[in-house]
């Protein structure tokens, strides 16, 4: 069986492109499901995958993220890798669709894990919002701020891979000299979910601006308003949706052994136990204190 990629809410897994491609476990949070619960969802999991990685966002509430390191405590296994992703919400869903490709191929559960690490940096993720005045997760100046207090005011925010924000005008094309920078220069597919924001923006002029192969209209995440500051939004994220491209990616980079656990990995971190790949250094030997002469 494949490796079990695991996400805590149902909204994070996107429809699968094609037959092949598994679904995801939903790992039920504390207020729907007690610890013997939770531990027994876990081994049943472990029971027929043999490892589970579970993505973990960092917008999840602290209760949630202390279950899921309890219940990997409890089982006392290094089979569960807990991923820390900082995406977008959507941009997370799309990751984990990645994931869950990679999971049929033959790569190890250590190679899959540390996947997620090298394929964050494939994903352009962002979103048209109506707002930006509770925006934090992107650089706001001044100026945009106030007019986040206009009724009809646009910002195109790219949030990663590089932090960027363009006010656009009333019919959507960008005001002034700020522009969304360029998109992937790889073919990719773009997803996008409407918010309480009405406007065919991100289909119409930046699917076709950045030139993508596809669009693929889903439900917006439930924590996307929360991370974007509005629910006046459209969010987006543009990856690569061929697996034969993504198994190319993973499969270029060089395997290592993981020095602490034995598990495969790609890049420089375990994603299983997040031992580094290499040790650190020692500590520098204290300055020896100079004899004074008598």
């Amino acid at each position: 069986m494949p490796t079990a990629i695991a996400v805590t809410s149902a909204d994070l897994v996107l429809p699968a492109p094609d037959r092949h491609t598994p679904g995801a476990a939903v790992l039920h949070p504390p207020e729907q499901l007690d610890l013997e619960g939770a531990l027994a969802e876990t081994s049943a999991l472990l029971e027929r995958h043999g490892h589970l990685v579970a993505v973990v966002p960092p917008w999840l509430p602290r209760s949630t993220v202390q279950r899921l390191h309890t219940v990997r405590a409890i089982l006392e296994t290094d089979r569960i890798a807990l991923l820390g992703v900082d995406l977008p919400p959507l941009g997370t869903a799309l990751l984990v669709r990645q994931l869950r490709q990679l999971s049929v191929c033959d790569f190890s559960p250590g190679v899959v894990a540390s996947a997620a690490r090298l394929l964050s940096h494939y994903i352009y993720a962002g979103a048209l919002l109506g707002s930006v005045a509770k925006l934090d997760r992107v650089p706001v100046g001044l100026k945009a701020h106030a007019r986040s207090w206009s009724p009809s005011a646009q910002f195109a925010v790219l949030a990663h891979p590089t932090p960027h924000l363009a006010k656009l005008g009333a019919a959507g094309a960008p005001g002034g000299a700020a522009v969304l920078p360029a998109g992937p220069e790889f073919a990719t597919h773009l997803t996008f979910a409407r918010g309480q924001l009405t406007s065919d923006w991100v289909a119409a002029e930046l699917a076709s601006a950045w030139q993508v192969q596809g669009v693929m209209e889903n439900p917006l995440p439930a924590d996307s308003p929360g991370w974007w500051g509005t629910p006046k939004l459209v969010e987006f994220a543009a990856g690569i949706p061929d697996l034969s491209v993504l198994y190319q990616l993973v499969a270029s980079v060089r395997r290592e052994e993981c020095r602490w656990c034995g598990l495969e990995l790609i890049g420089d971190r375990c994603g299983f136990c997040a031992a580094p790949l290499s040790a650190p250094p020692p500590p520098a030997a204290p300055a020896s204190t100079a004899r004074s002469r008598p």
